[in-house]
């Protein structure tokens, strides 16, 4: 049975992918836009209609989705690349298009990024102050958005992720320049001292969390996407190499730890856990 339509952009990036089959699974349909689409599933409808275009009409354009789940960013993994801010005001003309154009549920990807230096739990209301470029531009689009939705009919989720793993060889994470590494033969990988601890979440279950979260609208405004916990880099980089049985060992303290990662950081998953309850008592009615 198909529940609606979601529009999914950046759908052929690491997590873009995911989140369409999930939605495909789920039984809606679903529109899938970038501009390629390796690695997506076919049962969605390809769209090559452009975000960029500032079209007043794009909502229609796009056969006026029940759900915009907005993924697309480009050097996402490039945290100081001058594309952030260059893109920025093309990402708030596109989605005030779709919400002018009647778009009645909208969910952005925003990132832990935004908060900057901070060392604990992250919540909700945690204060921003972001510390490069990629920070700077998703925080700026979320406040843009949270004053642009205030009055308008549309409910709004801010999806804010953590770090991310899983399917690592079509990802730019670490994990995927160990499997990199370990597929061109190297036997040793440069590292941090590995000490900071970070709240990890696999690939599948982040697409599960994006999911349950967009098609619910008790919960609005921001929500962790994210596992609760954390566990230090080098304990989740020694337990992905001797799942994968990689030969390949780890060169400690080859690279400083960026001065904007906390030593101790993870998100707070109360909302999102409630969530995923409701979404699966759902799911399985």
């Amino acid at each position: 049975m198909v529940h609606g339509k979601v529009l999914v952009t950046g759908a052929a990036g690491y997590i873009g992918r995911h989140v369409v089959k999930e939605f495909l699974n789920r039984g809606y349909e679903v529109v899938a836009n970038d501009f390629s689409f390796k690695g997506v599933d076919d049962r969605a409808e390809f769209s090559h209609v452009s975000i960029w275009s500032g079209d007043k009409n794009i909502y229609d354009q796009f056969g006026r989705p029940d759900i915009l789940v907005h993924l697309a960013w480009r050097d996402g993994f490039i945290h100081n690349s001058s594309a952030h801010m260059l893109d920025l005001s093309k990402h708030v003309e596109f989605l005030q298009n779709m919400i002018d154009g009647g778009l009645p549920m909208l969910t952005v990807m925003g990132s832990m990024h935004e908060i900057g230096y901070w060392e604990g739990i992250i919540d909700e209301n945690t204060p921003c102050n972001p510390l490069s470029m990629y920070g700077v531009a998703k925080n700026a689009l979320r406040q843009a958005m949270m004053l642009y939705t205030k009055n308008k009919d549309v409910k709004l989720h801010w999806l804010r992720g953590f770090y991310i793993y899983g399917d690592d060889l079509y990802g730019s994470s670490i994990f995927a320049k160990i499997a990199q590494a370990v597929d061109d033969g190297k036997k040793e990988f440069p590292f941090t001292m590995g000490k900071n601890k970070y709240d990890f979440i696999h690939i599948v279950d982040l697409a599960k969390q994006i999911t349950g979260a967009s098609i619910q609208q008790k919960y609005n405004g921001i929500i962790n996407v994210c596992s609760g916990t954390r566990i230090s880099l080098a304990e989740q980089v020694t337990k992905y190499i001797n799942q994968h049985h990689y030969d390949i060992k780890l060169k400690y303290g080859a690279f400083p730890d960026r001065p904007y990662d906390s030593p101790e950081v993870w998100g707070d998953n109360r909302i999102i856990m409630q969530i995923m309850r409701e979404y699966i008592d759902e799911k399985i009615s």
